[in-house]
């Protein structure tokens, strides 16, 4: 099973069509979602509110940012001194948050919102800005692959998508279940990489007390459903302490 694959088309189609079966509905500040457009509140499929942790001024990333709900909300929150990032491989799903840019912007009265296309697993190399680049130096050789290889190399050292300590507060909503258990250890030491000194993330997700069985983590409707990819809840715990972080809990 493809796991990035079967994630793209579920979503994709999430994007599309309203697909409630992909959520688990909790309450938000009301005062907050009255901004909102319907269609983004419509097809978001989070799991929680991780944005109740957002202060005034915060540089906010949100991992999986979809539609774009949290970051609107987060957005009225940070006030106009701050800013929010989503991060977001679906290109649909980066075509709705994008939607609504400047109509968020009149409503909240300032514009301190930005998308960006990525692995959240490696939040150093802007996938539209890789796609521009090959596009003017296609690959049609072992030469062209280290040519490529060097452009990256390039783009982590002096324009990484996301700066090394350059970000106040991560937040996720129900999506770092949907990364590859091979690069779940990635996208933890991401997230530190890119945190300031002090801090923080508040993470939204699915875990599991018990391990998945191998059998379901082939099932790329349960995978990109949010349950066979879930963290069994210790591993959950020490793969953030293992990366540095400390004061982690459920």
């Amino acid at each position: 099973m493809n796991v990035k694959d079967s994630v793209l088309e579920r979503y994709s189609e999430g994007a599309r069509e309203v697909q409630p079966s992909l959520c688990c509905p909790v309450s938000y500040d009301p005062a907050l979602l009255d901004q909102l457009p319907d269609e983004i509140i419509d097809k978001d499929y989070g799991c929680g509110d991780p944005s109740a942790y957002v202060r005034p001024g915060d540089t906010v990333l949100d991992l999986g940012s979809g539609g774009g709900k949290i970051c609107y909300i987060a957005a009225q929150l940070v006030g106009k001194q701050g800013k929010v990032i989503g991060v977001d491989m679906n290109d649909d799903m980066l075509k709705l948050a994008r939607k609504y840019q400047s109509e968020m912007a009149k409503k909240i009265g300032y514009h301190n919102t930005v998308f960006h296309k990525g692995h959240i697993q490696d939040l150093a190399i802007d996938l539209e800005r890789m796609h521009t680049w090959l596009q003017n130096n296609p690959i049609q050789n072992t030469v062209d692959l280290d040519r490529l290889d060097a452009w990256k190399a390039g783009q982590r050292s002096n324009h990484p998508m996301i700066g090394d300590n350059s970000v106040d507060l991560v937040i996720s909503n129900c999506v770092l279940n949907l990364v590859d258990d091979t690069l779940k250890t990635n996208l933890v030491q991401e997230i530190f990489r890119v945190l300031k000194p002090g801090g923080r993330i508040a993470i939204s997700d699915i875990v599991s007390d018990e391990l998945c069985p191998e059998t379901l983590k082939h099932d790329p409707r349960l995978w990109s459903g949010c349950l066979s990819g879930a963290f069994q809840e210790k591993d959950f715990l020490d793969a953030f302490t293992r990366s540095g972080f400390i004061s982690v809990m459920i």
